[in-house]
């Protein structure tokens, strides 16, 4: 993933987890707008979440964010 889409993610964590707390949890869908304007960075990171990592559809935001910080 690009850092673009890296440092949103982990934006997009953490203001989930200042407004509903450690347990909340997140979709794929969470980064992206309604408009499927970029289908290629949507499929790159449900490529990741689903095919790499056999994540759930929904997962704990904290684990996420410190998923995504751990790429290099």
């Amino acid at each position: 993933m690009n850092k673009e889409i890296k440092a949103k993610i982990i934006k997009v964590c953490d203001t989930k987890i200042a407004a509903k707390g450690e347990n909340v949890g997140v979709s794929f869908y969470a980064f992206f707008k309604n408009k499927n304007d970029n289908p290629e960075l949507l499929m790159e990171v449900a490529q990741w979440w689903i095919l790499e990592n056999k994540l759930d559809h929904f997962e704990k935001a904290v684990k996420i964010k410190e998923m995504v910080k751990s790429l290099s």
